[in-house]
């Protein structure tokens, strides 16, 4: 069975674009606008993988990944705002990718499949 991603991406033509590009490589992708957007959290808890934009309105991606249950899915955290405070949330979180806006499809998916060793 396919790996679940799970997008939480407040840019709705970026959160397009990386759900068809997840599809096409044999992923299964859901996606959401907010993290408070209903299905949200059930969704995370039971991905495979997450990928979160940090600076969402309202609940931000890392205070979201920090609501989840344990164990936590592994995470790809992007941002459009590179600063010392940003990578420290992200090293603080645990071993994950952090990718900055914009980014390359080829880098998101290298984090996806080394976070879920999933489809080559």
């Amino acid at each position: 069975m396919p790996n679940l991603i799970v997008i939480i991406e407040d840019d709705a033509g970026l959160r397009r674009a990386v759900e068809r590009l997840l599809s096409v490589a044999g992923f299964v992708a859901r996606s959401f606008g907010s993290a408070e957007e209903p299905g949200a959290v059930e969704s995370a808890s039971a991905a495979d993988c997450l990928i979160l934009d940090m600076q969402l309105p309202g609940l931000s991606g890392f205070a979201f990944y920090e609501t989840l249950g344990a164990p936590r899915p592994p995470v790809v955290f992007t941002t459009a705002f590179d600063s010392a405070a940003t990578r420290e949330a992200v090293e603080r979180a645990g071993p994950h990718a952090a990718l900055i806006k914009p980014f390359l499809g080829m880098a998101l998916l290298d984090a996806v499949r080394n976070a879920t060793r999933g489809p080559p």
